[in-house]
């Protein structure tokens, strides 16, 4: 089996409904997913890019969060009319949808 260029992983991830980070399966983490997997299909790379739906990534106060492996781009505030670009530009094009991208100095995490 060929491995897959790219992952994206979308987080549809719950929390308790008065965790103030809020929850990415509560702002539409699953429609991101399946609109990812209908327009990865529909773009021909069904087998160069693996649509994953995630647990937590850590990042759920920047909104439905969605990140693309190798490359580590973030994406917040993801909505499922912003998929097409997203495929178009960055899957297909090699360039990052900068108006989603999270800023490194806003997610989570430490660097090494």
């Amino acid at each position: 089996m060929a491995k897959f260029q790219r992952h994206v992983f979308v987080c549809i991830n719950e929390r308790e409904r008065d965790d103030p980070r809020g929850d990415c399966g509560s702002k539409g983490g699953q429609a991101v997913a399946e609109e990812f997997k209908k327009q990865v299909h529909a773009a021909g790379l069904k087998r160069v890019v693996r649509p994953n739906k995630a647990g937590c990534l850590d990042q759920c106060a920047q909104g439905c969060t969605v990140v693309v492996y190798p490359e580590q781009v973030w994406y917040g505030g993801v909505t499922p009319a912003d998929v097409a670009e997203i495929v178009q530009a960055h899957l297909l094009g090699g360039r990052p949808v900068e108006r989603l991208v999270i800023p490194e100095a806003e997610l989570t995490g430490k660097l090494p």
